[in-house]
């Protein structure tokens, strides 16, 4: 067996095993809206006494949940706008959640992207060919509309040519609607009952007009062609 393949099914062992690990050990039922609420006032107080501490924690504890696909990012955020405020937690989320978007993204390069690339290489040309053009309005898209799992699209991107750079720009542009919503709803914790409370039709309806518009010079674009194949 190749080196190569060797260290490729260590590191998946590795990321598996933490995984596990950290679903094993509970450590993800603690992270749940019930819990912020109750323990709110404790929290407030651990930030108040270490904030620099509490800042880098949060931070780090964003890149772990985000880089190892935990769903307990809004739970994180809700919290971070409760301890931070809106401004700052957006600022911090978009810090640990874009690193830790990017190491996805790069595990998911190594082990699947390079192979798959190399194997159908030439099936992929023409898709290939839309991303190197439109990659970057693709994914602002998937990350403004929020409807398809955070960690599938670092996952899905990785498997494309996609530039790293502009993964990178992407995602940290793409999260941050979302993110202010989520911190401001955090902010007001004392408030809301449920993670369900924070977005409403108008909000929702708001965040699909904005995720369509990065795709709307692609869809003007086809239509220009069309109406020109039809002229001739």
């Amino acid at each position: 067996m190749k080196k190569s393949v060797i260290k490729k099914i260590l590191l998946l062992v590795i990321i598996v095993g933490i995984i596990a690990g950290i679903r094993v050990s509970g450590l993800g039922d603690y992270l749940t809206f019930e819990n912020l609420k109750e323990n709110r006032g404790y929290l407030h107080d651990i930030v108040d006494k270490n904030y620099l501490i509490s800042v880098i924690l949060f931070i780090v504890i964003y890149i772990v949940v985000v880089g190892l696909s935990i769903p307990v990012a809004s739970t994180v955020t809700l919290g971070g706008g409760f301890l931070f405020g809106t401004i700052l937690t957006t600022i911090y989320v978009n810090i640990g959640a874009t690193i830790g978007a990017t190491i996805a993204f790069l595990v998911s390069r190594y082990l699947l992207g390079n192979w798959i690339q190399a194997k159908y290489h030439n099936k992929l040309q023409k898709f290939n060919q839309e991303i190197e053009v439109n990659g970057y309005r693709y994914l602002l898209t998937l990350r403004l509309i929020a409807l398809f799992p955070f960690y599938l699209i670092n996952i899905m991107a990785g498997v494309t040519k996609t530039p790293i750079r502009t993964y990178i720009w992407t995602t940290s542009v793409g999260i941050i609607p979302g993110t202010l919503v989520y911190a401001f709803a955090g902010s007001r914790l004392n408030l809301i009952e449920s993670p369900k409370d924070i977005f409403s039709t108008q909000i929702l309806l708001a965040f699909a007009l904005l995720a369509l518009l990065p795709l709307l010079p692609i869809v003007i674009k086809k239509l220009k062609h069309i109406k020109h194949a039809e002229s001739k």
